[in-house]
This record gives C-alpha cells, sequence and structure tokens, in this order.
C-alpha cells in the first residue's frame, strides 16, 4: 500500500504494540496518520511465538495480536507501509522521514522503533562495512549485479530485502541460525521457490573474511561443520536489544545507554516528537505496558497538534 498524502498530522516509525496503538488513538481522533514499519515479523512481538498475559486476550501468537491491533487502527483511518526509514529531519515545523522507497512529511512523528538493534557484531563486520557489508539491499543492491552475495536473517525484513537482491545478483545464501524462517508464509514461499536462493538453515555466520574488500563468509552448520562461502556482499538482519534510532542521526537527546530521553508526555527533546515503547529503557518489555505508551503519546500529540496544555518538558535541566 502507498500512501495517499502528501503530508499527515502523525507519522508514527514502527508497527509493534506501542506505534500500532498510537496510531489507533490518533487516527481515532481524526489525526491522519501514517505507519511506517519494516514489516510485522521483524519487531519483537512480531517475532514472539506465544503471548499469555495481554489483558483480554489470552494465548495468542504475537503476530496475531499485532494484526488485531493494526487492523482496529485502520478501521479508525491510519494507513500502514511497509518500508524501512533510513534518515529523518525532525527539527523543523514540518518533519520529514526518508525511506528506501520515499520521503513522507508530518506536522508530528512518534519513534516507535523498538530495541532490537544489535551490539553484538560478526567477526569482520565493522572492517568491511561501505566494502562488502550493507544493512539496506534497497539501498546497495544495485552494486551487486551477477554477484554472490549472502543474507542474514530469518524475518520480514530480511526476506524482502533478499527478494530485492534476487532482481541483481545471480546467487543468494539466506544464512538463518533457526530450524524454520520467521516471516510471513507468502514471503516464505516465495524464497523457496526462487531459483537463485540457497536457504542455508541451523547455520551461523563465525567471519567475515577479504583483504581490501570482501571475499567470504565463514559459516557453521548445526553439527559444527566449517564452511567458506565465496560472496562479495553481506547483508545482514539481525536483531537485539539495543534501541534502534540510528535513523535519527542524533538529532535527538538520549542517555549514555543510548535510550531516548522523554517527558511525563512521551514528548523527546524536539517539539512535536515523541518516542514510546522500547527505545525508552524505562519499564520492562511487555506488549500491555507498550501499548499504554502508545495512548499516553497519542493523546499528547492530539494534544499539541490542537494547541491543547500540554506538560512541562520535565526531563530538561
Amino acid at each position: 500500500m502507498k500512501a495517499t498524502k502528501e503530508e499527515y498530522d502523525v507519522i508514527v516509525i514502527g508497527g509493534g504494540p506501542a506505534g500500532s496503538t498510537s496510531s489507533m488513538y490518533t487516527s481515532r481522533a481524526n489525526l491522519s496518520t501514517l505507519v511506517i514499519d519494516k514489516g510485522i515479523t521483524s519487531g519483537a512481538l512480531g517475532a514472539t511465538s506465544k503471548i499469555s498475559n495481554f489483558p483480554g486476550v489470552p494465548d495468542v501468537k504475537g503476530i496475531d495480536l499485532l494484526k488485531n491491533i493494526q487492523e482496529q487502527a485502520k478501521s479508525f483511518g491510519a494507513e500502514f507501509i511497509s518500508d524501512k526509514v533510513i534518515g529523518v529531519d525532525l527539527n523543523n515545523e514540518i518533519k520529514t522521514i526518508y525511506t528506501n522507497d520515499g520521503i513522507y512529511k508530518a506536522r508530528s512523528v512518534i519513534l516507535a522503533s523498538g530495541s532490537m538493534g544489535r551490539s553484538n557484531t560478526i567477526e569482520g563486520e565493522k572492517r568491511f562495512i561501505g566494502r562488502g557489508v550493507s544493512y539496506c539491499a534497497t539501498c546497495d543492491g544495485a552494486f551487486y549485479k551477477d554477484a554472490v552475495v549472502a543474507v542474514i536473517g530469518n524475518n520480514d525484513e530480511a526476506l524482502e530485502e533478499l527478494l530485492f537482491l534476487t532482481k541483481y545478483a545471480k546467487k543468494v545464501y539466506l544464512i538463518n541460525k533457526f530450524k524454520e524462517l520467521k516471516a510471513r508464509k507468502e514471503l516464505i514461499e516465495k524464497v523457496e521457490n526462487n531459483p537463485k536462493v540457497e536457504i542455508l538453515n541451523e547455520t551461523r555466520p563465525l567471519k567475515i573474511q577479504g583483504n581490501l574488500k570482501l571475499e567470504s563468509i565463514l559459516i557453521s552448520s548445526k553439527e559444527n561443520v566449517k564452511k567458506e562461502l565465496e560472496v562479495s556482499g553481506v547483508f545482514i538482519y539481525l536483531q537485539g536489544n539495543k534501541p534502534i534510532i540510528d535513523y535519527t542521526m542524533g538529532q535527538i537527546s538520549v542517555d549514555d545507554k543510548g535510550c531516548v530521553n522523554v517527558n511525563s508526555n512521551m514528548e523527546t527533546s524536539i517539539e512535536g516528537v515523541f518516542a514510546i515503547g522500547d527505545l525508552l529503557c524505562t519499564h520492562p518489555k511487555q506488549a500491555a505496558i507498550a501499548a499504554g505508551d502508545g495512548a499516553i503519546a497519542a493523546i499528547a500529540v492530539d494534544k499539541w497538534l490542537n494547541k491543547k496544555a500540554t506538560a512541562v518538558q520535565d526531563w530538561r535541566k
């Protein structure tokens, strides 16, 4: 689905329980709302097999719970698109969001991109950034025409980026440490049926290797059998527990752990920009708590856009 407006009242970055709940509240308040999300299985809830403690919804798959929240938001008019945010300009009155596929503008922004960023890297990864290691196939895929490359990951984002790479590369290895892929069924089927793709399940990446440029990746199977794959590019889509705020490019205030500073209304150091959920690192990582953050931020956005009374930014010194 493509965005329908040139400018929105609210753009939400991230479609997890926090972001989707906030979009439900803002759209119900008649604020035009766009949610930009990397994919329903790219976040923590979408990758969770079972949720038993979300109020009123016992024993549900994480992905099904998330779909329900998103469908409820859509029923009030929220729009959802699958895309990756690669940059933002938050310091002007009208905020600008840059993605792989377009540029979007809004009067306010809610950051809800979660905390699955990585703190641990593969040996050799940092050395070859920009020389074979990439985190964005739609940005760099065209550089690998008729080449052999590898994708590391197993969620929606990884598989969507892999399919994009098959437009250029002659072969793509998919390295997945789990027994099965954790993505949407239709995406898995497309990957499995693509003749350019070789799936390596239960396989771990050990080391990215080369001289002046990337030349190979060392992998290990579940039997601890090591093998070297000759590739000229490695695209990495792994998950960790670090707040994902790289796209903000240092524009918002964070603490020494990289967690976003907000006031009691979830407003950041930039007026009209709010942050919620696991970006804050202030509470247990629970879907119900993240949803509560989303509701608080959405109500605050409505007050701010309509020039109602707002709370003092009490985190500032």
